[in-house]
């Protein structure tokens, strides 16, 4: 009992004496797994949103359009595997105003009575109501998108150009389509009699079917049955896989981020701890030689080092729960935290925290009972590098400096490599920044040659393309069209995207693999569209548009951020007259230094706001809150890297304590001193450093090519930080590390030390 209270002491006392490394170490741990718990959120909440909805409203795993509402349409509910059905229920596009924006939408009719399958699931307001013919249910990401509220009017354009006037009723959730902007058009709900009112021609409308199926997995082969019942009848057709992949693609990249750095930084924080408790270990040899003396056992004293540092170790691990379970809840609105990954990943920290601490204590452990025992660094051996010193004729604190620096050679690499795998992952950071950068600065190489999508809305297809050449700051116009093609044995449709003409006029659609089509019949796609058909360049591919046959040859492969890459884009002569004419909106490629918005209000003002006028998203937009993870990891980083230096400071000086007196004998001034003891610290960390960014450079695009593919928009988009970024980083990290280093190494060089026997 007394040895245990003894050994308690001694803990408090040793932590007290060093609070600042504890503390550094305890927010190093949780800095990491904080991160680790927001990545495996992210990831799970990727696929947790449709889950969760579909939970919620009875959904149904697979959904088409059609062009009547036919016998054969409710046939499809008596397929093996189908358990229920949502409607079949009429749906008509039309455009939704407010406050100056025109956004696509779906106006769907449903009954007052929600339906018991594929049921939207109302979080602010009421749902539909006879009452209430003018009321609206809005689907929530596309009331965000419009900032909708609860009461408010808009206006709704029917496809004749006719105005109505409702208002919001409801906004709610919905497992039938990814969020908007992502998923086009936005959805609504209101009553079949106001669907009636606003679009009276059914010429004009769709009727959209759900089948809820007793196995998800069964999704496929009941797609393929549908394709083969409806034949021409079919215009539309998607799974439930393709829903949750639209609602995932942004938390996924986030989260594929998050758990590469976490994971990374997570062998780093182990180096770290490693070493400090190695350090610290070396530090302490003489009381534990004392506390062997007075009875601990070996096993003891390991078991009071594993505790000591263990715990900051644990420590950290409870305080980076909490803040990566409060700032998913802060950031995603959710208190849904998986439970099981988030375990794994404690335990999984824990047992890394205890390895790392857990061999130097084993050493500590093996202290001899001999109080006065010194552990002096080795001697007798110049380093290569402190004899290139002395070759060269360096001033005499430096080739001090290099000799200290591998005195103890296992730290020594420890140090330098605990210093490049936190480099490595900052210039990684930087090369994902300089992607985003290049994205923002370069629609066109994402494939957004054109700002502007100019749809003719009141106006004829002549008069639009009148109004939108005569711009002033526009430089090409494209005619467009797209649609939905089903892909032979999918059973699902697919986008095809048709800008400008195939051998007059084509749209520089960003070709990295093969080349641009030249002629009708040839196209282009995206990665995602080449892995779901299971082809590749030069490969001819037969797809329905509309009941109408597509055969097309792949000649080149583009860049594809929309759709998971599921993509076809060819000229509109490669595609029958019927889809084409007129064209459903034009792409606009603006002069250098045009204002979208500006160009965007000149051309609503002077058409009276007939026109139907979207500025394209670029990518960079979507994936801004990136920028402000790199700068949080960076952080991390750095607080790895400054636990790791400190180490490095500290066991340098405790190894050259004795040494200071004598070089001040020898002469050399306290500036020199502090030289000799930065430059052995400083050769580690310019090692480090220096391995660690050239790592990173050569690795970074092709984790970002690797990342672009499996995520569909294809390779080809990475972008490595600039040569003046990286040595700017490269500088900025060494200047840090030698000014931390610099603090200690100034206090011991001004300290007055005694000449002692040795």
């Amino acid at each position: 009992m007394s040895t245990t209270r003894a050994g308690i002491r001694w803990i408090r006392a040793d932590l007290r004496a060093r609070k600042g490394q504890a503390t550094l170490t305890v927010l190093v741990v949780a800095a990491i797994v904080a991160a680790l718990i927001a990545a495996v959120t992210l990831l799970e909440d990727g696929t947790n949103p449709w889950r969760g909805l579909f939970a919620q409203t009875e959904g149904a795993h697979v959904w088409f359009y059609t062009k009547d509402s036919t016998a054969q349409v409710v046939a499809t509910r008596e397929i093996d595997g189908v358990t229920s059905a949502a409607g079949p229920y009429r749906s008509a596009p039309a455009t939704v105003v407010q406050d100056g924006k025109k956004e696509p939408a779906e106006l769907r009719a449903l009954p007052a009575k929600p339906p018991a399958v594929a049921h939207p699931v109302v979080t602010e307001g009421r749902w539909l109501d006879a009452a209430e013919p003018g009321g609206v249910v809005v689907e929530r990401s596309y009331a965000r998108a419009l900032r909708l509220r609860i009461g408010a009017p808009f206006t709704i354009i029917a496809l004749s150009g006719e105005r109505h006037s409702l208002h919001v009723r409801g906004i709610a959730d919905s497992a039938e389509q990814g969020f908007y902007p992502e998923w086009t058009p936005g959805l609504a709900w209101v009553l079949p009699e106001t669907l009636d009112r606003v679009e009276p021609m059914l010429g004009r409308s769709q009727w959209v079917t759900g089948l809820r199926l007793t196995d998800a997995e069964s999704a496929q082969v009941v797609s393929q049955r549908v394709v083969v019942m409806l034949d021409d009848e079919l215009q539309r057709l998607y799974t439930w896989r393709e829903i949750r992949a639209a609602m995932e693609l942004d938390n996924r990249l986030l989260g594929t981020l998050l758990a590469l750095f976490g994971v990374v930084g997570l062998v780093a924080a182990a180096l770290a701890l490693a070493n400090a408790a190695g350090g610290r270990v070396l530090g302490q040899l003489r009381d534990l030689a004392t506390l062997k003396s007075m009875g601990f056992t070996r096993g003891q004293i390991a078991l009071l080092l594993l505790v000591e540092h263990g715990a900051l170790g644990l420590l950290g691990i409870a305080v980076g729960t909490l803040a990566g379970w409060g700032g998913t809840v802060a950031v995603l609105g959710t208190t849904s935290v998986a439970p099981m990954p988030v375990l794994a990943i404690l335990a999984g920290t824990a047992l890394v925290v205890l390895a790392a601490v857990g061999l130097p204590a084993w050493r500590g452990g093996r202290t001899p009972p001999i109080p006065a025992a010194p552990a002096l660094p080795p001697r007798g051996h110049l380093s290569r590098l402190a004899r290139l010193a002395l070759l060269v004729r360096l001033p005499p604190a430096l080739v001090l400096g290099a000799r200290d620096a591998f005195t103890r050679r296992v730290p020594a690499f420890l140090t330098a490599f605990g210093l490049a795998v936190p480099m490595m992952m900052i210039t990684i950071g930087l090369g994902v920044w300089a992607t985003l950068d290049n994205f923002a600065g370069h629609p066109e190489q994402v494939g957004q040659h054109a700002a502007l999508h100019v749809g003719p809305g009141k106006l004829t297809a002549v008069e639009a393309e009148r109004h939108v050449r005569a711009d002033r700051d526009v430089r090409a116009v494209y005619p467009g069209v797209e649609v939905n093609a089903l892909a032979p044995g999918e059973g699902r449709s697919v986008r095809v995207r048709a800008i400008g003409g195939s051998t007059t006029d084509p749209y520089p659609f960003p070709v990295v693999e093969g080349r641009m089509y030249a002629e009708p019949g040839e196209a282009v796609a995206g990665q995602g569209l080449l892995d779901l058909l299971g082809v590749k360049i030069g490969d001819r591919v037969r797809l329905t548009v509309g009941g109408s046959p597509l055969i097309v040859r792949i000649v080149g492969r583009a860049i594809e951020p929309d759709s998971d890459g599921e993509v076809l884009s060819v000229g509109l002569d490669s595609l029958a007259a019927k889809d084409t004419v007129p064209p459903e909106f034009y792409a606009l490629a603006l002069k250098p230094g045009a204002d979208p918005s500006e160009v965007a209000g000149r051309l609503l003002t002077e058409s009276s706001e007939s026109l139907d006028v979207q500025i394209v998203v670029n990518p960079a937009d979507r994936l801004a809150v990136i920028r402000v993870v790199i700068v949080a990891l960076i952080a991390v980083l750095t607080l790895i890297g400054l636990a790791n230096l400190l180490t490095a400071s500290a066991l340098g000086l405790r190894d050259h304590a004795f040494d200071l007196a004598v070089l001040k004998a020898m002469g050399l001034t306290p500036r020199q001193v502090m030289a000799t003891l930065v430059t052995g610290t400083g050769l580690l960390v310019v090692l480090g450093v220096g391995a660690g960014a050239a790592v990173g450079a050569s690795v970074v695009t092709g984790l970002i090519d690797l990342q672009g593919h499996t995520s569909g928009v294809g390779a080809g988009i990475a972008r490595p930080p600039s040569a003046m970024t990286l040595t700017v980083a490269v500088l900025v990290a060494v200047g840090t590390a030698l000014a931390v280093a610099l603090i200690p190494a100034r206090r011991a060089a001004r300290a007055q030390v005694p000449v002692t026997s040795r």
